[in-house]
């Protein structure tokens, strides 16, 4: 199978690269698309393998974004220089596992390093998802996250709303950004980076709604999309209205968001929990509350699904660097790694101990809102709308929703127009990018 490009219409082939000579310290070469305090994370953790052994040398290179990144491992491989590690957003999920033979399951990589590879000692609901359907996983669940709520309680206070009681429902959130508004507590009441992610995929799941046929193509790659339904039209036609007067302001299609309120523009803020180190190292007095979720809708709230990424090793490098990438990954499951990570950056631990050693030290009660994302992840069995999304050419279906929801913000559109566009083009993109 090949590779679905990011732009519609476009297919990119992969062929299998060639060993790489050897070296006296075998060099592991490792992009990525952290930044700030999470690229932080990502030299120290470098550092700190390279020397706890002589064998091998982990070398990260930071590509840009989360798409830049995964456009240039394509290109990379197509050139025939591929990393041995790539980071790979949870969108580029379908896209890598349609990759065959481009890409070598990580299930198989810790093998050849001498362990004995038993996917129950990860968070069950964070494996599933960088799996096959046979239960084989792919790629190691580097770093998974659940959206939440952050909120800035010095601008809750000058709003007179209550600093340790954030909005727990959407309406709830909606009145909270007007007073912060209208009170001057703040030029913007509301912001959020990923509106696809968080307020297609996870709003879906979140209030158990299908996103599309198939279990949200999770089933077959012949699925359809289906968002454009009231409960979503609703959501964003409110969120669309807030922006006619910047109670809601637009940072952008990814995390730009963050900056907007970093800087202490708006009070409330939907974001990865990924995204607290930068929020810690700004000295914001924030907040943090689960996720938004409509009291109407039945069964929510019902559970997240993993953002994030994990790292992907691609095919065609020797054993030697294969037993390399499995010894560093044998270093990144070490419980203290783990816990550390998730304490220090949001990010969900992606092994049981590191979660339970993490409950043990008594964390959790003296940080209790850290707990929420992995209990938003865990608390309630997935149903069919809540297993996840999956795509093929996802990155190109959130290409096409963002476009529309731009024109939405900018009042060309409402938001029923917006989602029936989206939903239209890119079932047209899905039945493309497999060939019918």
């Amino acid at each position: 199978m090949k590779f679905q490009a990011l732009s519609a219409g476009t297919a990119i082939a992969f062929s299998l690269l060639s060993s790489t000579s050897a070296f006296a310290v075998t060099e592991i070469s490792w992009w990525h698309a952290m930044t700030g305090a999470n690229n932080e994370v990502v030299e120290t953790l470098s550092k700190e393998f390279n020397e706890s052994q002589s064998e091998y040398k982990v070398v990260p290179v930071f590509k840009g974004t989360y798409p830049e990144t995964l456009n240039a491992g394509i290109a990379a491989f197509r050139a025939k220089q591929p990393p041995h590690i790539m980071q790979v957003f949870d969108v580029g999920t379908g896209v890598m596992m349609g990759a065959e033979g481009a890409v070598k399951p990580v299930a198989e990589i810790l093998s050849m390093g001498g362990k004995a590879f038993d996917k129950s000692q990860y968070l069950p609901g964070i494996v599933a998802y960088y799996s096959k359907p046979d239960g084989t996983m792919l790629s190691f669940p580097y770093n998974s996250s659940s959206p939440v709520l952050y909120y800035n309680k010095d601008i809750f206070q000058k709003a007179g709303l209550d600093t340790e009681n954030p909005p727990k429902t959407w309406p709830e959130v909606f009145e909270a950004a007007k007073k912060i508004k209208t009170s001057g507590a703040a030029s913007c009441g509301y912001t959020s980076t990923w509106l696809t992610w968080i307020g297609l995929e996870n709003f879906a799941a979140w209030n158990n709604l299908q996103y599309g046929t198939n279990e949200n193509g999770l089933g077959s790659t012949d699925s359809q999309l289906t968002f454009n339904t009231p409960m979503f039209v609703n959501h964003f036609q409110q969120i669309a209205d807030l922006a006619k007067d910047g109670t809601f302001k637009y940072g952008g299609r990814t995390s730009e968001a963050k900056q907007i309120f970093l800087a202490g523009e708006c009070g409330l803020f939907t974001e990865s929990s990924g995204g607290l180190g930068d929020i810690v190292k700004s000295g914001m007095n924030y907040g943090i509350g689960q996720l938004p979720y409509y009291p109407d809708a039945e069964g929510a709230p019902q559970n997240t699904i993993p953002g994030g990424a994990s790292l992907w090793v691609f095919g065609g490098k020797s054993d030697e660097e294969y037993k390399g990438v499995a010894a560093f990954f044998e270093f990144l499951s070490q419980t203290e790694i783990q816990s550390r990570l998730h304490q220090v950056s949001g990010y969900l631990p992606v092994t049981m101990a590191a979660y339970e050693a993490t409950k043990a030290s008594g964390f959790y009660e003296k940080n209790p809102a850290r707990e929420i994302p992995i209990q938003q992840m865990l608390g309630k069995a997935p149903t069919a709308n809540s297993k996840g999304v999956r795509f093929i050419n996802l990155p190109q279906l959130r290409d096409i929703q963002n476009e529309e929801f731009e024109k939405m913000l900018a009042g060309e559109q409402t938001a029923q127009q917006a989602l029936d566009n989206a939903v239209t083009r890119g079932n047209a993109a899905i039945q493309e990018a497999i060939g019918n």
